[in-house]
């Protein structure tokens, strides 16, 4: 027996229309964009970073775009840096399946994720199931958040989620995409690495209803910034040890509160990036410059830092030709150069992180659509 999704009330089918409005105006707003895969990139690094956070893995957003940008990190130790490495390469798969016409959810396709995205470590038994006992532990706190399922139990419960998953449903997608993040979680099947497993399979039943875009979809990076509402609600709802038969409703109210509040961060920042491109467009304007420089512009003005290989990868040009244009931006005032030879990054200068200050809009608290 597995967690059961709850009934809606009146008041979350509410919620649930403000998010597919809120998602209508996302899709117009980033169709067809130039800045759209700009945007996106930076989700996606936002996603490895806070589902990697939650255990224990931290790593800056800066290297979280290496990742993404398949490069080499800034600053990340090495057995972080392999994590998050797994964790990219299991997303990137979620995205490639996306839209396969021949998927179905299995349990080997799980213990395959897993063994992506855990790989690196194989005295953790990856892509295998846990050999012994277990417990959910918030890491911030040390407290035992709930005891997995006894292992031999462990093939029947994911058998029991998955054909759940492949079943046709009335429910939402965001509730059954909560309710198999839930279930994995609570089972904990792994040695390690299973809340982000259960995210990555949230994600991965999101990214088959096509909504938007996995990046768009994923609330990832909100659970990172509030891990402990995040353990108290698994702590609430698991009640220590594997208890199915408790209501799931206060983790479905709290994931739909997570998707609420993340697309409205992230039509904030398809507003921010909009002006921001419009801006680094009349700089290239103003100076004359090549097309290709509003790589180099936009990355640095987001206030990221910029090395040679990713801006001539981005703009598909040489490494002389990507040097010189970065000396133009540099003796113009527009960009600022650190270290020497292999070791050299830029960053913005004065007058492009000005237009991200102007470009950005008034942070302000985030509301509760449950109010």
């Amino acid at each position: 027996m597995i967690f059961a999704t709850p009934t809606l009330s009146d008041v979350e089918i509410r919620v649930l229309q403000d998010i597919v409005e809120l998602r209508d105006k996302l899709s117009y707003s980033v169709s067809s964009r130039r800045w759209t895969s700009l945007l996106s990139r930076v989700l996606r690094a936002k996603a490895i970073q806070g589902s990697n956070n939650i255990e224990g893995y931290r790593v800056t957003v800066q290297d979280a775009l290496a990742a993404v940008d398949r490069e080499d990190p800034l600053d990340a130790p090495s057995d972080t840096w392999r994590a998050i490495v797994g964790y990219r390469n299991a997303m990137a798969y979620v995205r490639q399946l996306a839209d396969d016409p021949h998927f179905r959810y299995s349990a080997d396709l799980i213990r395959s994720l897993h063994y992506t995205m855990a790989g690196y470590d194989l005295s953790r038994h990856p892509g295998r199931w846990r050999p012994g006992p277990i417990v959910i532990q918030n890491d911030a706190t040390g407290e035992t958040v709930c005891e997995g399922r006894d292992v031999e139990l462990v093939p029947g419960l994911i058998d029991d989620m998955v054909a759940e998953l492949n079943a046709d449903s009335a429910h939402p997608v965001m509730v059954r995409a909560a309710m198999a993040h839930l279930n994995l979680v609570m089972i904990h099947p792994f040695s390690d690495g299973n809340g982000r497993m259960a995210r990555c399979l949230q994600s991965l039943v999101l990214a088959r209803e096509g909504i938007v875009g996995p990046e768009f979809a994923s609330i990832e990076e909100y659970l990172g910034r509030d891990q402990q509402a995040y353990y108290g609600v698994l702590n609430e709802v698991g009640q220590g040890r594997w208890h199915p038969e408790p209501n799931a409703r206060p983790w479905v109210r709290f994931c739909l509160t997570a998707h609420y509040r993340q697309a409205v961060t992230v039509l904030r920042r398809s507003r921010e990036s909009s002006r921001l491109c419009n801006a680094v467009d009349e700089l290239i304007a103003q100076f004359k410059l090549p097309e290709r420089t509003f790589y180099a512009l936009a990355d640095t003005t987001e206030g990221f830092r910029l090395v040679n290989a990713r801006y001539r990868k981005a703009a598909e040009i040489s490494q002389n030709l990507a040097s010189r244009d970065l000396a133009q931006l540099c003796r113009l005032g527009l960009l600022e150069a650190h270290g020497e030879r292999r070791g050299r990054y830029y960053t913005a200068s004065a007058v492009t992180s000005e237009i991200s200050e102007k470009t950005r809009e008034p942070r302000v608290p985030m509301p509760d659509p449950f109010a």
